[in-house]
């Protein structure tokens, strides 16, 4: 499975955005966004669910604990 880091740029990528433009949307700076990206630094709790919800994938996909984005209601 991929690990959060994976995640977020995989997602970001698909979406064709920047950093910056993610950071806008998540309250960050781009370079908190590229430290995401490159596994030396976590969002707090309220940007995970941010990006959640801007992607559309479950907090257990976004962080890695799996494969499968669906969320569970």
């Amino acid at each position: 499975m991929a690990e959060f880091s994976d995640r977020i740029k995989q997602l970001r990528a698909e979406q064709g955005m920047t950093q910056e433009a993610l950071g806008n949307i998540i309250g960050v700076t781009r370079f908190s966004v590229y430290t995401y990206e490159k596994g030396l630094n976590y969002p707090e709790v309220r940007c995970l669910i941010t990006l959640a919800d801007y992607f559309k994938v479950s907090l257990d996909y976004l962080v890695g604990r799996t494969d499968n984005p669906e969320i569970n209601r």
